[in-house]
């Protein structure tokens, strides 16, 4: 017993002024908290949105995990886990690309707005991979490619395919969509900022000395967790019309 106790690794100590790591432990416990939520509330609504309600879990059920190690990677090597974190990004913005189709599939969205999303959502990401941790020579290159993606997304969501569907669904979903849109627009903005800050450019004069795990810490808290509570307000609110 005395050999497994030994053998067990012990909380690293945390400075007081480790902001990466404090955002680290922060981000972590408020989506496993953010997920919990999402799993226990799933039984109050009604069928059609149960699905929505377990996918706003998973995401943040899946970034709690990734946080959990990127934790620990941040406190034993003092450096940025670029690979754990584009692994969770990988899972989970996909996953909030298919939010925009479950919503509005009381419009007839088709699945291929789904899978249209959610491979420019992966050019996205991959592309911005290869920038920040593989061809960093090439890094404003890699990120134009992955800043062309994300303003394609942008412009489906805002003025393409699922805004018509969202006018056609009205209401509740209108509403939903429009608050889903702006996290896309201002809140995923965050990342092309970390993004710049972690890699060399003609941009490191504005971005350089920004940590770049704090803006990705704080981004990712605040839109998955945010993506989880718009589809839930939606939910409720959808669940008490119909039982009106």
């Amino acid at each position: 017993m005395e050999n497994l106790l030994t053998s067990l690794p012990m909380v690293a100590k945390m400075a007081t002024n480790d902001y990466v790591g404090f955002t680290f432990f922060v981000g972590c416990m408020a989506m496993m908290a953010a997920s919990a939520f999402f799993f226990l509330s799933m039984n109050g609504f009604d069928r059609k949105w149960k699905t929505s309600i377990l996918v706003s879990g998973l995401i943040t059920f899946i970034a709690a995990v990734h946080y959990w190690y990127m934790r620990d990677y941040w406190a034993v090597n003092a450096e940025s886990p670029t690979f754990f974190r584009y692994v969770d990004w990988i899972l989970t913005v996909p996953l909030m690309c298919v939010e925009f189709y479950l919503i509005l599939k009381v419009a007839g969205a088709k699945k291929s707005l789904m899978w249209r999303l959610i491979f420019l959502s992966v050019i996205m990401l991959v592309t911005g991979y290869l920038g920040e941790a593989v061809y960093r020579d090439q890094a404003q290159i890699w990120g134009l490619i992955s800043g062309i993606a994300y303003f394609v997304i942008v412009y489906d969501i805002w003025l393409g395919q699922a805004k018509k569907l969202a006018q056609e669904a009205g209401g509740a979903v209108l509403k939903a969509h429009k608050t889903l849109c702006w996290f896309v627009l201002v809140g995923w903005a965050i990342y092309p900022i970390g993004y710049m800050a972690g890699t060399p450019g003609w941009y490191e004069g504005i971005f350089g000395g920004i940590s770049m795990d704090v803006i990705y810490n704080i981004g990712d808290a605040i839109n998955k967790i945010g993506f989880g509570l718009v589809i839930y307000n939606l939910a409720v609110t959808a669940t008490s019309d119909s039982n009106a």
